[in-house]
């Protein structure tokens, strides 16, 4: 079933997600429905909260991106990207290498915005996945940047947060109309949003 994608502006966006302590049939429910939405929305990656469920899972899946490579190990042994995705994370956790680079990244939560971010240029990935079972990811290239990405949203970070004062001025008057669309919908008092500090 697809879900609907909360838009900037929506506090659970940068709520905390709890650890899932068990994978039930709920969890897996919600999983095998994030990845749907994720797919229909054309996106690599969909955290918990994006979806309205303030949890640590996220699903990734970058095989229909040919121009911005991946590499992967899993569990040690090296994989096609392709060929493990779709990746169902339970309560990830990164560490993150000490060499950077800056790539465009985009957000499903923020429709039409894109920006240049610098993130780790790999990363290695411990989670658990719905059978129950620790896994291990060492991930480069665009996979990499996805698993910050979402696990930043587990954390209720946001991919502006990571953006240049300058890149964030820029786009000051976009995300304050997107912020006012989203609670004119919810149908709530602008001036009582959390996110109000992240302009």
């Amino acid at each position: 079933m697809r879900l609907s994608v909360l838009q900037y502006g929506d506090p659970i966006l940068r709520a905390k997600g709890k650890p899932i302590e068990e994978v039930d049939d709920r969890v897996r429910e919600l999983a095998m429905n994030m990845v749907e939405t994720m797919h229909a929305a054309n996106g690599v990656g969909l955290a918990a909260q994006q979806i309205g469920e303030a949890l640590q899972l996220t699903v990734l899946d970058v095989s229909q991106v040919e121009d911005r490579p991946s590499t992967m190990k899993l569990n040690g042994q090296t994989v096609e990207p392709k060929t493990a995705m779709p990746l169902i994370l339970i309560n990830p956790e990164l560490t993150l290498s000490h060499e950077t680079t800056t790539g465009t990244e985009g957000c499903l939560s923020f429709p039409e915005i894109t920006g240049e971010i610098e993130r780790s240029e790999s990363v290695l990935a411990r989670a658990r996945t719905l059978d129950g079972e620790n896994i291990e990811i060492e991930a480069t290239g665009l996979l990499a940047r996805a698993l910050q990405h979402e696990v930043d949203h587990l954390d209720g970070i946001l991919f502006i947060d990571r953006m240049s004062s300058a890149a964030k001025a820029s786009l000051a008057s976009r995300l304050r109309r997107m912020r006012k669309e989203t609670e004119r919908s919810r149908g709530k008092d602008p001036r009582s949003l959390a996110d109000q500090r992240a302009l």
